[in-house]
């Protein structure tokens, strides 16, 4: 009986804490994410507009700084785990420590495993000091601060090894690279990690030394990118769908148009959620490569339909290459949207009918 105990309390605490750190926490950070780096994106198109440029430039510029960045995920982090008021201000130190330590930045990761280091230590010293002012930053900085150096290079280093595997997928045949580059960056947008920075990374027209590509090698990266968007596109609208039941027009419009990172606590309850939007993807993106020729670049490569970002960058991309507008819209509206609202819904209604995902499995808070 005693063993029986024992068993039960050790499994309760790793409940405890996978719920708080792969569900809360990530969760948090996702709400973060949104509210600096994607939100300012969503900006940035409209700041193209001549009579809006003066009053957006500032404001994208610092939404899309990586010390905001780092500092939103931060305080998102904080307040998802339940930290007081000293403890959340320091995380947002913490985390743009996190996001911005490393060659090039450790990006939404970094922040995200500083944040947790920070807040945690700063929760152990909250309210048992008459000092708590001094005492609750100094350690939520120090220990959280801290990890964000020591990991900052490890995990940039990752990120620039996960752009490397991205990019070389696009030296392969037009059908196993659409498939390929449309699941896996479908499946960065949703998990905690940023799509639209390794897209920035990859899908650009001249190598590090600022040499233009050749127009073979340009164009197989522009229909990386092109794949890309697709599979950014089916994990957002093939959510916002196929959770229609639980989240009704409201998780379509956080889902579609702002992220399907909202769903990670769900897929880590739920791990066969992420099966409908994946297989979507995983169709979609070879047709995008092969009959359907889409194209796209940069950032907007790993937006998907978040502010229908990735669909002007398509069509920036594909006016300047001559295609008339009227055809670029139909295949968006196609490959982007139609498409994987269809298949997604396909494909979770039938997980449904034999038991893989049940009602509530995808119900956002």
């Amino acid at each position: 009986m005693e063993k029986k105990t024992d068993r039960r309390g050790f499994g309760e605490f790793i409940k405890y804490y996978a719920d708080r750190y792969f569900i809360k926490a990530l969760g948090a950070m996702a709400k973060g994410l949104f509210a600096s780096l994607l939100v300012g994106t969503i900006l940035a198109q409209f700041a193209r507009i001549p009579f809006l440029a003066d009053i957006l430039s500032p404001i994208v510029a610092v939404a899309q700084n990586g010390f905001v960045i780092g500092g939103a995920i931060g305080a998102a982090i904080a307040v998802g785990l339940g930290a007081k008021p000293l403890t959340l201000c320091t995380a947002a130190v913490v985390g743009a420590i996190g996001y911005t330590s490393g060659a090039g930045g450790a990006g939404p990761v970094g922040a995200y495993v500083s944040a947790v280091v920070g807040v945690e230590f700063g929760r152990l010293v909250e309210g048992r000091t008459k000092v708590d002012i001094l005492v609750v930053p100094i350690v939520s900085l120090l220990t959280g601060g801290i990890v964000g150096l020591l990991l900052g290079e490890p995990l940039g280093a990752f990120m620039r090894w996960l752009g490397v595997v991205i990019g070389k997928a696009t030296f392969l045949n037009p059908i196993p690279m659409g498939i390929i580059i449309s699941v896996i960056m479908g499946l960065i947008l949703t998990a905690p990690i940023s799509s639209a920075a390794v897209a920035a990374m990859i899908f650009v027209a001249t190598d590090a030394a600022g040499n233009a590509y050749s127009p073979d090698l340009l164009l197989g990266i522009q229909l990386a990118a092109g794949a890309a968007t697709i599979g950014c596109s089916c994990q957002m609208v093939g959510f916002a769908v196929s959770s229609f039941r639980e989240n009704r027009w409201g998780g379509v419009v956080s889902q579609g148009l702002g992220t399907s990172m909202l769903q990670v606590p769900n897929i880590l309850r739920h791990p066969a959620i992420l099966i409908p939007p994946t297989l979507a993807s995983a169709i979609l993106g070879p047709l995008g490569t092969t009959i359907f020729q889409m194209k796209n670049m940069g950032i907007a490569g790993g937006m998907g339909t978040c502010g229908f970002v990735g669909q002007i960058g398509t069509f920036t991309t594909m006016l300047e290459l001559g295609t008339e507008w009227w055809v670029i819209l139909l295949k968006v509206l196609l490959l982007h949207i139609v498409a994987p609202a269809l298949l997604s819904l396909l494909f979770s209604e039938i997980l449904r009918k034999i038991g893989w995902i049940k009602q509530g499995d995808m119900l956002l808070d």
